[in-house]
């Protein structure tokens, strides 16, 4: 019997400039270090994506198309760069080791390669392995000419079966165009983003978050489920219905992408409460400002933070800002509703944690590396 084809998207991250890394350096701290910082890219992305297996200095992952959103996918890649770098730059302050390996490990970065096609199920030596032609298109990206074409040694590169799957919009996020000769399928066109460039925004970004000490209202529950996948419920407008009082949610990027400056009319009957995003932390915080449809209805500051509980679990709080003086005859009118409203979402949100909602692995997961002290 044939085994069952799915829909998929591949991603596989990569240490750049792993070769030249040990050729220069210990063994054993260089070993150490490398897996460090796969833990931290792996453990970024799951979920959405699972990992398939290790690859050296690489990571191969992936993630059923129809259980992940596009923008989610972005974002987990990202978001992955980022606890890169910040693990990178705390592991170089804490050291007081002066070997070849922790000298050098700064020139350390990493490339993304994304694709998206069919995969099947492969035994191999007893082991289940992910097979098919698109598993092997991916895996032929991953040796590019991206950085000595376009001067990008951090990127992410996404095959346009991928962006057309994500519905990215590669012109209005000013993604790169790209082209590779694959020999089993000949040339495929690609979108490049810079990660650097990613990375030198989100340090210079302005962060707003209600603090937990300064809320006029506070929201909280534990919910059974990864950060991840409460994040996408949070934020992903088809999801959302699920458990928030609402018949849909209409979303209006900002730069082509969710994030800081999205949009979002969020319908009750033919009424809409008007949310705009103001901060965007993938999976940490969202905050946002809120308008209800009422008569003297003032903007509402509010943030959505989640935390790692033990076990896989996710700490959740709504944290709405208190009101400027002129403001807050306002608050003080809405914040029993809105209390009432959010906590009966929460247990609609944790019934929905408690179910299983990822699909079984294709593959058995390898357990990480780990991390140092």
């Amino acid at each position: 019997m044939m085994a069952a084809t799915q829909t998929a998207y591949f991603v596989i991250a990569d240490i750049s400039g792993y070769t030249r890394f040990l050729s220069r350096v210990e063994l054993d701290h260089a070993h150490d270090i490398i897996g460090d910082l796969m833990t931290t890219l792996v453990s970024a992305m799951r979920p959405p994506l699972r990992l398939a297996k290790f690859e050296g200095d690489a990571a191969f992952l992936y993630a059923v198309a129809e259980k992940i959103d596009g923008a989610v996918l972005q974002d987990a890649i990202e978001s992955a760069y980022f606890a890169f770098r910040r693990r990178l730059r705390d592991i170089a302050l804490a050291t007081t080791c002066e070997c070849e390996a922790c000298k050098h490990m700064t020139a350390l970065d990493v490339k993304f390669v994304c694709h998206h096609g069919v995969v099947v199920e492969h035994v191999m030596a007893g082991r289940k392995e992910l097979a098919g032609t698109d598993v092997i298109v991916v895996h032929r990206l991953l040796k590019n000419d991206v950085s000595e074409r376009l001067g990008r040694r951090a990127y992410a590169l996404y095959s346009n079966a991928c962006a057309v799957a994500m519905s990215l919009d590669y012109a209005a996020q000013g993604l790169l165009a790209h082209t590779e000769k694959v020999d089993i399928v000949g040339e495929v066109t690609c979108w490049v983003s810079d990660l650097h460039e990613a990375w030198r925004a989100e340090t210079e970004s302005k962060r707003t978050c209600v603090a937990r000490d300064d809320a006029a209202l506070l929201v909280e529950c534990d919910l059974p489920a990864p950060r991840g996948a409460i994040w996408e419920y949070l934020t992903v407008p088809g999801l959302r219905p699920r458990f928030q009082h609402t018949d849909g949610v209409i979303e209006a990027p900002a730069s082509g992408r969710r994030g800081a400056g999205t949009t979002n009319h969020c319908m009750h009957g033919k009424e809409a409460v008007i949310e705009e995003v103001i901060d965007w932390r993938p999976v940490d915080y969202v905050t946002l400002t809120t308008l209800l449809p009422i008569a003297g209805a003032v903007k509402i500051l509010m943030t959505f933070c989640l935390t790692d509980l033990p076990n896989g679990a996710t700490h959740l709080e709504l944290r709405v800002a208190r009101a400027k003086p002129k403001d807050a005859a306002f608050l003080a009118k809405v914040i029993p509703n809105a209390q009432k409203k959010f906590t009966e979402e929460f247990e609609s949100l944790r019934a929905l944690a408690e179910q299983p909602s990822w699909t079984q692995p294709l593959v058995p997961e390898p357990e990480l590396p780990p991390a140092r002290a």
